[in-house]
């Protein structure tokens, strides 16, 4: 275990954001085919294609493929996408040819909620019928987690998003655990990784409980765990993660200020 995580570091010369947006990026590898959501996840992408990956191939729920946007798109329908895209096709062929087929190598999603199986919640909170809140709804995420062969969530970590139990499943992640993805005919392999603004959890190897293997600088473990509305394992061989590069942030700054 690296030495002294458990422990404030001084605050980082960057925001809690930033970080989210920057190791998010990093789980993208070169020629990677990623089904990209709007948000920070849309961000880390465009990050990842600007830095590490240049030949990421993107892809829009609203049916652009290849999209190189110079600045971080306002939604799916922003015009920049299609702009900048190798080619435009209708949202049935993105859903019928790509995603279904296993084309996608990487799901980038977020949502309002999550459950310590990587199962998301984007529709209600509160009884269905009578909600609380009524939320936007999941778009194309719930046939994204149902289909990439693996999907990467962003999602800020707190005890309203973090909670033990979603009165909504949205989108699948490894529904109970325990391989269970497979009783429900998910051809994906579920969540890779889910990162937060304390740290990065993964899938246990055996029970698939989303557990913390890396803590950001400047964040500790009890705060990680005091954000999470269920009992949040934590890694034997927990490490910190590491620091932004320069390259990194200047190249997000770029782009979050075009």
């Amino acid at each position: 275990m690296v030495a002294d995580i458990s422990t404030a570091a001084p605050t980082p010369a960057y925001t809690a954001d930033e970080i989210m947006t920057i190791v998010a990026s990093r789980e993208l590898k070169n020629h990677d085919v990623v089904f990209v959501g709007i948000g920070i996840p849309s961000t880390a992408a465009n990050l990842a294609r600007r830095t590490h990956s240049p030949d990421v191939v993107l892809i829009y729920e609203s049916g652009t493929i290849g999209t190189k946007p110079t600045r971080t798109p306002l939604s799916i329908g922003d015009g920049e996408l299609a702009d900048t895209a190798d080619a435009v096709v209708s949202v049935p062929e993105i859903f019928a040819y790509w995603l279904q087929p296993g084309r996608i190598d990487k799901g980038f999603l977020g949502a309002a909620q999550i459950d310590r199986w990587g199962n998301l919640n984007s529709t209600v909170i509160g009884d269905y019928d009578h909600p609380t809140v009524r939320l936007p709804g999941a778009g194309g995420a719930p046939e994204i987690a149902m289909a990439a062969k693996e999907t990467v969530i962003v999602l800020r970590q707190n005890p309203r998003a973090f909670v033990a139990e979603l009165p909504f499943i949205s989108s699948v992640g490894h529904y109970r655990g325990h391989g269970s993805r497979a009783e429900i005919g998910a051809s994906g392999a579920g969540p890779s990784i889910v990162v937060t603004d304390f740290g990065v959890l993964r899938p246990d190897a055996i029970t698939d409980e989303l557990t913390l293997v890396s803590i950001h600088p400047g964040r500790t473990v009890d705060e990680a765990i005091a954000a999470t509305g269920w009992p949040l394992r934590v890694s034997p061989d927990l490490v910190a993660t590491p620091e932004p590069t320069d390259s990194e942030l200047r190249e997000l700054r770029k782009l979050n200020s075009l």
